[in-house]
């Protein structure tokens, strides 16, 4: 199972062969998709994963970080400085957890994606700070805020029932394309840094006609993303992988959706100042 999503990725080393669970269950041979290899168990952890372990964990994964994105959000009526330094505390350490839980092989780790949320949480109320300028903008603020959080919602719900209806396939070529589109929107956002710590000049980022089309382009390469997530989903379910594999999803899921909800923030932000 290959995934564009960095921390759904990190199931590959973990997906090879058949296994009891499944030749135990002859159900499961109904399923085109490969198998991926679980052991059977009736344990709380290691029962068969369903799509409510996926809808629970992932609620309770955004939720903590609904409310520390609130909690950075309040304090920077008090005291700016430190909310600003929780937002960059939150951007490293949810950097870090992400690259712990991929290429430590850590998925399905209850720990990671809370340790995640919490650090994500900081950070989107900073961020949500930052470009809506709350502290002179007022109300419109809170306008902007709701705006990218419909947006955000939207797309998710649009992209799901793509997915479940078909009308978009996620193959190994597209996986392909996704994940070298990803690459190449990365390297561009390195480039646009370093152009930006150098010579002053960040064109991808300053509100402009570029800015504009590349925050465009990345809320479709989120949105497609949301594709492979649920893709990976549904096999992890149809495969007998353990609930707690659920916790996994859960942090693809949130890194995604937090991803797309900056970049629609972002764009909203240009259209303010223009």
């Amino acid at each position: 199972m290959r995934s564009s999503n960095p921390v759904l990725n990190s199931l590959s080393a973990g997906s090879r062969g058949r296994n009891s669970y499944q030749q135990a269950s002859p159900a499961f041979d109904q399923y085109e998709q490969p198998t991926l290899g679980f052991p059977p168990s009736t344990t709380d952890d290691t029962r068969p994963m369903t799509v409510d372990d996926v809808v629970t964990k992932t609620g309770i994964t955004l939720g903590i970080i609904i409310v520390g994105a609130i909690f950075n959000f309040m304090l920077a009526s008090y005291n700016p400085s430190l909310a600003m330094m929780l937002t960059l505390v939150g951007a490293i350490g949810g950097l870090i957890t992400v690259l712990v839980g991929t290429f430590k092989r850590k998925f399905g780790s209850k720990a990671i994606t809370l340790t995640y949320a919490a650090f994500e949480g900081l950070f989107v109320g900073g961020i949500s700070l930052m470009f809506t300028n709350v502290l002179v903008s007022g109300a419109d603020a809170g306008v902007m805020i709701g705006q990218a959080v419909l947006g955000t919602l939207g797309v998710f719900l649009g992209m799901l029932f793509v997915y479940k209806t078909g009308a978009v396939k996620v193959t190994p070529k597209f996986t392909r394309i996704l994940t070298g589109a990803l690459v190449g929107v990365l390297i561009l956002m390195v480039g646009n840094l370093l152009l930006a710590m150098f010579t002053g000049s960040n064109p991808l980022r300053d509100g402009g006609t570029l800015a504009i089309i590349f925050s465009l382009v990345c809320i479709g390469l989120a949105a497609m993303s949301f594709l492979q997530d649920f893709d990976v989903a549904d096999k992890l379910i149809r495969s007998g992988a353990p609930a707690n594999y659920a916790w996994g999803v859960a942090l693809g899921l949130a890194v995604t959706l937090v991803w797309l909800y900056t970049e629609i923030l972002r764009l909203l932000s240009y259209f303010r100042n223009s």
